[in-house]
């Protein structure tokens, strides 16, 4: 009674949220870790080739060895730099890119903060994670990441609109800002997910005409959100050097790296929440209803945790076998067809929302 009694009070309630909050934060960053080395291994598996493959037994300890490396190198801060600006602009990537998975629910339950206006604060986020990049670019003091950082703040711009009107057809399907509801939902069979045109008969199944496209722009668009390949023109290589963190180093460039690839898996995991049932299993087994809670929760994790591996596989080989775009190219596709076509979808959902559900 002691313990539920503390559990009760703002200092237990604080001591609660903290540990919620390392658990997620030790998982993603662990999860990082090895999906990295997954990215990896995909891309010279295309390129048929081993990659990593030294560090620890298949290489498994190579992403642990390259962040040791990163903690030990000198950080060094180009003379005409703004110091302060140089070194807070990862710092306010990193946090953003941790920010956001405070409203994503990776089970029943599992949730650090179960907000009912979950999807307009990944909105707020998401709009705020340009400004790092901004940042880094201005402060640098160089015209090749100021370069890099312009091209990126004009990418993740315009692709957050189609990405915001492709949430709002999820949003008028379910009714809910909640990120758990939503997931809740779907719940059924994979036949009830919101890319199938979520729970309901025929006329619902209908909507899939719809919502598989919208699932599709969703994914694309976050891969130029997150400046990932096909659409990596902030940091291409062979144009910019390595875009806005040309004149980092050290521990300010792995933050710059870790918050990209939070972002990423970010963006898997909201795919796998509004579109394909989030910890819903494709099936569903009338026996898991049966289990403790504790049980399936673990349940849910799992097939979370396998929906966003399959979506990362999905991001990975996007890299290795798409030719990068034109910055025209680039443009074209988010304001001339991915703009358009949310914008169709989103009145057409609502006008099945309004006249579809009540015949």
């Amino acid at each position: 009674m002691g313990a539920q009694s503390f559990w009760a009070t703002p200092g237990g309630w604080t001591v609660l949220t903290v540990l919620q909050i390392l658990a997620v934060m030790i998982w993603i960053l662990l999860s990082l870790a090895f999906l990295l080395l997954a990215d990896r291994k995909i891309w010279a598996g295309v390129q048929m080739r081993k990659g990593p493959n030294v560090v620890g037994p298949f290489g498994l300890l190579q992403s642990f060895a390259d962040f040791g490396k990163f903690l030990l190198k000198e950080i060094v801060i180009p003379s005409g730099a703004d110091k302060t600006v140089f070194l807070l602009a990862p710092l306010v990537a990193f946090t953003l890119g941790f920010g956001a998975w405070a409203v994503i629910p990776l089970a029943p339950g599992w949730v650090v903060s179960n907000i009912n206006v979950g999807v307009l604060y990944l909105f707020a986020i998401s709009s705020l994670g340009v400004y790092g990049i901004i940042m880094g670019g201005w402060a640098s003091n160089s015209k090749y990441p100021f370069l890099g950082s312009l091209r990126s703040a004009a990418q993740m711009v315009s692709y957050e609109v189609s990405i915001g009107f492709v949430i709002v057809t999820v949003i008028i399907l379910s009714g809910t800002l909640n990120l758990q509801q939503i997931v809740t939902q779907q719940s059924g069979g994979f036949w009830n997910w919101y890319v199938f045109g979520g729970p309901g008969g025929l006329t619902a199944k209908a909507m899939a005409l719809v919502m598989v496209p919208m699932a599709w722009i969703f994914f694309i668009s976050g891969l130029a959100e997150t400046n990932r390949p096909p659409f990596d023109l902030p940091e291409a290589e062979s144009e910019l050097v390595a875009g806005y963190a040309v004149e980092y180093s050290s521990t300010p460039y792995l933050l710059f790296q870790i918050g990209e690839y939070a972002n990423i898996v970010l963006i898997c995991a909201m795919t796998t929440i509004l579109f394909f049932g989030g910890w819903q299993a494709p099936i569903d087994f009338a026996f898991v209803h049966h289990w403790p809670a504790t049980g399936q929760s673990f349940y849910g994790f799992m097939w979370f945790f396998l929906k966003v591996i399959f979506f990362f596989f999905l991001v990975a080989m996007a890299k290795a076998i798409v030719p990068r775009y034109r910055y025209d190219q680039l443009m074209r596709l988010g304001w001339k067809v991915f703009l358009p076509t949310s914008l169709v979808a989103v009145v057409a959902v609502a006008a099945w929302r309004v006249f579809g559900m009540q015949a």
